[in-house]
């Protein structure tokens, strides 16, 4: 008895000085991000007083109305030399946003200051960025404990190797993209699943069917875009690259449907082998009439998340085309093109994995019969 009472007192112990030790990181960094300023080039200044110099409505091409507007700001600088110095900028403004915003006291601001005239460049808002990755740290954690944990190991890896072989790519002149692309898609899948779903059959199938189906659905774009020579594909937003934009586009098509096609996969294996787990005697058939019902509901579901995350990202861009009278098919065309021949490949990849998955898992589970 007094054994086990020991051990609850260790364990209490251990979880105190770990919520403790959180709790720590967390005021920390907060503390950290709203006192960095010396770690920045440029000047930055607190915004201490705010007074309208004047403010107008006005109208644009298209008859939607916006106000235009000028402030004058006092700021003290945060770092740099004339740390502790105020400075006077006046600031337009549009009530869109569009080219100016309107500051309030306590808004720290990135400055260029150029002798006595400064104007401004941005707003420091990475204590923003802390608070938003606290909470989805905390929320991972929350709902998937140990796994969460796990996933979130596996993001800040994956997010380095990503940086490193985009710097890579970046310094090295003869180096295609669409390799990078490759070793990290397979670098990727590997240390995401085994790092969340630990080492089984089902992660294995998982681990194949979800680079098979990245090599299917790189075959078949890249066939697709070699017999139509990529028409109706608008390659303006990559004009300014020194690299093939074709290229560039099948990269940026695996690195983007390789999350759903994973996500695919081990729904399709992990399933399987559940139903297998609590009926060794279940057919082959009965199982590949599961992974077909399964690959059906879910098949729809991730082609539209696709979808919609392409296409969220150039709603912006099509509601300021909309805004100065543009046509809509002429901002759909020049827009979207390539997002959503990104979503359509993805869609592809997706279809393809589920009967990869079904086949990769039947047949790893029939040997796992065979050998029982």
């Amino acid at each position: 008895m007094n054994k086990v009472m020991m051990q609850l007192k260790t364990m209490k112990k251990q979880n105190y000085i770990f919520y403790t030790t959180v709790l720590f990181i967390v005021i920390a960094s907060i503390v950290f991000v709203h006192h960095n300023h010396g770690l920045y080039d440029k000047p930055i200044g607190v915004v201490t007083e705010v007074n309208l110099i004047n403010e107008e409505p006005t109208t644009d091409r298209a008859g939607n109305e916006d106000t235009r507007g000028q402030q004058e700001l006092y700021l003290k600088l945060q770092n740099g030399n004339q740390k502790g110095e105020q400075v006077t900028v006046i600031d337009e403004f549009t009530g869109s946003k569009a080219t100016g915003d309107r500051y309030r006291t306590g808004d720290q601001l990135f400055l260029s200051i150029n002798g006595e005239e400064a104007r401004v460049e941005g707003v420091k808002r990475d204590y923003y960025l802390v608070y938003v990755a606290w909470f989805f740290i905390f929320a991972l954690l929350l709902v998937g404990k140990k796994q969460g944990l796990m996933a979130l190991l596996s993001l800040a890896i994956n997010s380095l190797i990503l940086s490193f072989a985009l710097d890579a790519f970046i310094q090295t002149s003869n180096v295609s993209l669409l390799f990078v692309s490759l070793i990290c898609i397979v670098l990727f899948t590997v240390i995401s699943l085994l790092m969340v779903n630990g080492r089984s059959i089902k992660t294995y199938a998982a681990i194949f069917a979800t680079l098979s189906g990245m090599l299917a659905l790189l075959a078949i774009t890249s066939i697709l875009l070699y017999v139509t020579g990529g028409t109706g594909l608008r390659f303006e937003e990559m004009q300014f690259l020194t690299r093939h934009p074709e290229v560039i586009f099948l990269a940026g098509v695996l690195i983007g449907a390789l999350g759903a096609v994973m996500d695919v996969a081990i729904t399709i294996t992990s399933s399987l082998y559940n139903l297998f787990e609590k009926n060794n005697k279940i057919t082959l058939e009965q199982l590949n009439s599961s992974g077909k019902a399964i690959g059906k509901d879910i098949m729809g579901t991730m082609t539209n998340i696709l979808f919609f995350v392409y296409i969220s990202g150039s709603i912006p861009i099509i509601i300021i085309y909309i805004k100065n009278a543009v046509p809509l098919s002429f901002a759909l065309s020049h827009t979207i093109s390539l997002d959503i021949a990104r979503a359509l490949a993805g869609g592809i990849g997706i279809v393809v994995t589920i009967p990869i998955a079904i086949y990769i898992i039947n047949y790893l589970i029939s040997r796992k019969q065979v050998r029982s």
